[in-house]
């Protein structure tokens, strides 16, 4: 008999104070810009940690953040701008997205949650930092046409992808937003492009000073890297051409 997904993934979290919240998701992708966003947010506005989300399918392995252990699939809330984040510091294998992304939207629809922003990152060779939006519905469109650069055509992979397409199916109001980022590194000044935007949305005002800091620390921090590199890298010898015998 087969298993449902609620048997694989196990949520477990407090009662919440938010009645009809706005559920923001962040799971690891290209360029941090999910985690890196929702962290920012989580600090900025104080969120009350209060739940975890459990599976087994994910690694095993334990999360330490100042010497404690904590989870590594995380929920927070702040009851007075009725929001809940949803934020992994682990990347979710795109065969349990599947399970994963059910077992969350059930949870999301027992929580009576008002709306769900997906966060994640795009990669492209623009250069700028530009955020794409998508949409379940045209009223959700609506609201985000005059704030993103609307993504056309395209597919939004991963537990990201999973949980769009979960929503699509149960008719919930969802939006992805992906923040522009030229590669894979952590990219704080995608996650502020983001953030304005959810600004914008929710009137939020939240502040970005510490993270654009912290985008100036990361590219110094690549820069001198860079360097590194280049002063260690060892020239690259002549090649000789050696005699056969035989």
């Amino acid at each position: 008999m087969a298993l449902e997904p609620e048997q694989f993934v196990k949520i477990i979290n407090e009662p919440l104070k938010s009645k009809n919240p706005i559920v923001i998701a962040g799971f690891p992708g290209i360029g941090l810009v999910g985690n890196i966003t929702c962290q920012h947010i989580i600090e900025e506005l104080e969120m009350k940690y209060i739940g975890s989300i459990d599976s087994r399918y994910f690694p095993p392995l334990a999360v330490l953040f100042n010497g404690i252990i904590t989870m590594p699939v995380r929920i927070y809330e702040s009851a007075k701008k009725g929001i809940v984040i949803i934020i992994s510091d682990i990347p979710i294998h795109p065969t349990a997205s599947y399970d994963i992304s059910k077992a969350l939207i059930e949870w999301i629809l027992s929580i009576k949650a008002k709306s769900i922003i997906s966060i994640a990152g795009i990669a492209t060779t623009t250069g700028e930092r530009r955020v794409f939006g998508g949409a379940t519905n045209a009223e959700m469109l609506e609201m985000i046409k005059d704030k993103t650069e609307i993504f056309q055509v395209g597919t939004i992979s991963g537990i990201s992808g999973s949980i769009m397409t979960e929503c699509y199916l149960r008719n919930i109001h969802a939006v992805s937003l992906l923040g522009e980022t030229p590669g894979p590194n952590p990219d704080p000044r995608a996650a502020v492009e983001v953030i304005n935007v959810l600004n914008k949305i929710f009137d939020l005002s939240i502040n970005k000073e510490k993270l654009m800091s912290q985008a100036e620390q990361i590219e110094l921090e690549l820069s001198k890297l860079a360097d590194q590199v280049k002063t260690t890298e060892a020239p690259m010898l002549p090649k000789k051409e050696f005699p056969m015998y035989g």
